[in-house]
């Protein structure tokens, strides 16, 4: 199947040949023609699958159709990152440019000054693209009226959730149009996004594409059991044994994120951390450096999880286990995208034993320990006991409290 098959006007058709694009991937296939159709759409696909052409395409061929004067936001598109937020912006541009009427695309996000963007906004937008406690933020100071928005695009909506943004979400959708097609995108879904989903949507069309084989991503899992203490020596190993050109790293915390990057650069590798407390110049100068390839490592929180896509990205590890199964099939996701092959590594510490059961069984994939010779652990795994999740290295509800900590030290203390 072509893109002239699935409905697109000629303008869109010559911006898709020219950006290079070959043929529609299965999400593009199936999306763009009942979006087209005018009614709501639930689709779910894998990240890398193309899920950003197949709802931009259609957004401007319907902006396109129905453009109003004065200048009139069509198109809302909700997105949980800033660097998504920059990422689908640059996409929508690009096939924009290629359009023989001026489209003007804005991108909005929090972490950086309101000012530019409010400059930006000014005699209206036809698409914005925004994370929503900026688009509130831009709401309040005037800068921008939603209330004749056409199209409400969320992408990503079970990381929107799960940041935390649903009063942020519920806010926004009181002051939207009743009057709307909606496109609601996700790679996963959890009972919140299914509610969400079936609060938003009217009779949507269903598009399904996670199980399709040829849109499964090339992604060879590997899972090294490790002691704690020998992860970084591990994990400058397989940097310099497989020749990475670049890996993201993922980890816990801030603290971890700095902490691996630096001594990866005292042992002669280029890193740099990327955490949520990083100002928003030196996550773009970061992301920047490891996508022209003057960085080889790029140690990340699971802020980085959704929304980065770099180009031929050869492997990533996952230095501290994710905390839930849904956190790991994005955090692997950034590998094996487009067509192209790539690994995802884990350490498996003997804490974290029991809880990387839990993620191979929620994604019926079993993945054998394998151990590197040099690094064998000397650590042992404790038996099963029903604990499910970890959180920042320790088990979600087994955390010892402050008193448990206290008695201990004190029953220490008198030699108990």
């Amino acid at each position: 199947m072509s893109f002239s098959s699935l409905g697109l006007a000629p303008s869109l058709l010559n911006a898709v040949t020219e950006i290079g694009y070959d043929e529609p991937t299965a999400i593009q296939r199936a999306a763009i023609p009942a979006i087209l159709r005018g009614g709501d759409v639930l689709g779910a696909a894998q990240t890398g699958s193309g899920k950003t052409a197949a709802f931009a395409l259609p957004l401007l061929q319907s902006l396109l159709e129905k453009r109003k004067w004065p200048r009139k936001l069509h198109g809302l598109v909700l997105v949980p990152t800033r660097e998504l937020a920059a990422q689908v912006g640059e996409a929508i541009s690009k096939l924009a440019a290629h359009l023989n009427e001026p489209v003007k695309v804005v991108v909005v996000f929090g972490g950086v000054s309101i000012n530019p963007q409010m400059l930006a906004l000014r005699g209206g937008a036809d698409i914005v693209v925004a994370t929503p406690g900026r688009l509130l933020d831009l709401i309040d100071h005037n800068a921008l009226h939603i209330s004749n928005t056409q199209m409400l695009v969320l992408d990503e909506a079970d990381r929107l959730l799960d940041m935390g943004f649903s009063e942020e979400l519920n806010e926004i959708l009181e002051q939207l149009p009743k009057q709307r097609q909606n496109l609601f995108f996700s790679a996963t879904f959890p009972q919140a996004v299914q509610a969400l989903a079936d609060s938003l949507l009217h009779e949507p069309a269903r598009i399904e594409v996670l199980a399709e084989p040829e849109s499964k991503p090339d992604i060879q899992q590997r899972a090294i059991s490790v002691d704690v203490p020998r992860r970084t020596m591990l994990l400058k190993h397989l940097i310099l044994e497989h020749k990475w050109r670049g890996v993201m790293v993922f980890v816990a915390t801030k603290y971890a994120s700095d902490h691996v990057a630096e001594k990866l650069n005292r042992n002669g590798i280029s890193a740099r951390s990327f955490h949520g407390e990083l100002s928003q110049g030196a996550r773009t100068d970061a992301l920047k450096d490891f996508k022209d390839g003057r960085l080889q490592v790029l140690v990340a929180t699971d802020v980085a999880a959704r929304g980065i896509d770099v180009a031929r990205l050869p492997a990533v590890v996952n230095y501290d286990l994710p905390r839930s199964a849904v956190d790991y099939t994005h955090r692997i996701g950034r590998t094996g995208r487009a067509g192209m092959s790539g690994v995802a590594i884990s350490f498996v510490t003997a804490e974290a034993e029991q809880h990387f059961r839990l993620i191979e069984k929620r994604q019926n994939e079993r993945v054998p320990r394998e151990i590197i010779p040099g690094f064998e652990p000397t650590e042992v795994a404790a038996p099963s006991n029903g604990v499910t999740d970890i959180v920042n290295g320790g088990i979600k509800g087994k955390r010892k409290s402050k008193k448990d900590k206290l008695r201990e030290a004190a029953a220490a203390a008198s030699g108990e």
